[in-house]
């Protein structure tokens, strides 16, 4: 089975994305050694919670370097929720600088009248990029599990691979380019259908 490395910088609990991982036909290995993060098959960058201590932590552990040579590398990479977050140059909830990998800013949701911030529960997908490869066989607008306040706001639209609707707002909820992708929901947390994203994730690198 494909060794997956799941990058561990102290922001969450891997355990439910590593269940996923095994469940979508993966080895997962957490980890935060760089030898690791280059041997390995694919790489998941999962996350939960504040994007400033997520950053200072990853240049804490020495992992911003690694982690921008493993997108380089071409090896299927999977940003998570926060994970998705950092991967662009800043955000609202901060001021610490992000990977930058992603050219654009993550936002915080516009407060509308009845509209719950957080935006949390399940919600449906609009398919930017319908033959990304993350949405084979999902059929039209899955439905997947969110809890999030804040969005990513790319500057280059066609990177956007996936929407959804938050009382007025549409938002960017899935980059991809290449062999870097990136979610705001929680897959390992979207029943079947998010397992079979990671399926679908964790075949490219068998392909």
């Amino acid at each position: 089975m494909p060794v997956v490395a799941v990058i561990d910088y102290d922001m969450g609990n891997l355990h439910s994305a590593c269940k996923g991982l095994e469940m979508a036909g993966a080895t997962p290995i957490v980890t935060n050694d760089p030898q690791v993060l280059a041997s390995a098959d694919g790489l998941v960058l999962p996350g939960v919670g504040s994007f400033d201590p997520a950053m200072q932590k990853l240049r804490a552990t020495n992992l911003e370097q690694p982690i921008h040579d493993a997108i380089a590398s071409g090896k299927p990479f999977l940003g998570i929720c926060l994970g998705m977050q950092i991967l662009f140059e800043s955000s609202e909830e901060g001021k610490e600088a992000g990977l930058g990998v992603i050219k654009g800013q993550v936002k915080r949701f516009r407060h509308e009248p009845n509209l719950a911030i957080p935006h949390m529960g399940w919600n449906q997908l609009d398919l930017v990029q319908a033959n990304c490869s993350l949405w084979q066989d999902l059929g039209d607008r899955p439905w997947m599990y969110f809890v999030h306040s804040y969005y990513t706001d790319p500057t280059n639209p066609l990177v956007s691979a996936a929407t959804t609707t938050h009382g007025s707002q549409q938002v960017t909820v899935a980059i991809a380019r290449d062999n870097l992708m990136a979610v705001q929901f929680h897959p390992e947390k979207s029943s079947t259908t998010g397992i079979h994203l990671l399926a679908n994730f964790v075949r490219m690198m068998t392909a």
